[in-house]
């Protein structure tokens, strides 16, 4: 599932990132990588805004497109 299509609240863990060594470079400086655990803020209009080790950061909705993630239940 993609990160995007996390609910406000739901929590995922990202299992894969589709892109290249550089975007996964700026996204690892930031604590997101395989692994991660990622509780969604908003995923409405503008960016999208996660949750990661106690921090919240925003990204573009195209890189979000890329973050492959499973649900936690």
């Amino acid at each position: 599932m993609l990160l995007t299509s996390l609910r406000p609240g739901e929590i995922g863990v990202v299992v894969q990132i589709a892109g290249g060594h550089g975007m996964r470079q700026k996204l690892a400086l930031r604590g997101i990588k395989e692994g991660s655990w990622l509780r969604m803020i908003s995923s409405s209009r503008g960016p999208v805004v996660v949750e990661s080790n106690g921090g919240q950061i925003a990204m573009g909705r195209g890189i979000a497109q890329k973050i492959i993630v499973e649900v936690i239940r």
